[in-house]
């Protein structure tokens, strides 16, 4: 079972993912702050569920790169991925430090971002800033 966690503040780009990703059959589950996707990350891994992450950068509470570095302390093997609009700053930079396997960023458009994930989920590998 293909499994996700998205960390994404904002209810719009939650329901991009979930529409553009609906073809992946993912189970796709939503945290809107950073608390929150360190909070479920823990709870899904309890359950045996080692989902993908898909961190937003700029969050209320706690940033992406902070939310990143919690998850990675709990769970070094955590694949985490920003997909954010703050690709090229140092809030990018903090969370590839923290980290984050790649920066994806939202110039890619919904499409790409959905070929991304899906070459993530057949196991091609992706690191760096896209």
């Amino acid at each position: 079972m293909k499994v996700m966690l998205v960390v994404e503040d904002e209810e719009p780009i939650q329901e991009l993912i979930r529409e553009y990703l609906k073809p992946l059959n993912i189970v796709i589950h939503f945290a809107s702050t950073g608390e929150q996707g360190v909070e479920m990350y823990k709870k899904l891994k309890k359950q045996g569920i080692k989902p993908i992450v898909i961190m937003d950068l700029k969050l209320p509470g706690i940033n992406g790169a902070e939310a990143t570095k919690r998850i990675k302390r709990f769970d070094k093997d955590a694949e985490i991925y920003a997909f954010t609009a703050w690709f090229r700053t140092k809030l990018a930079e903090d969370a590839m430090k923290a980290g984050a396997k790649a920066v994806i960023g939202r110039y890619v458009g919904f499409d790409g971002f959905r070929n991304i994930i899906n070459d993530i989920f057949s196991g091609k590998s992706i690191a760096g800033t896209i």
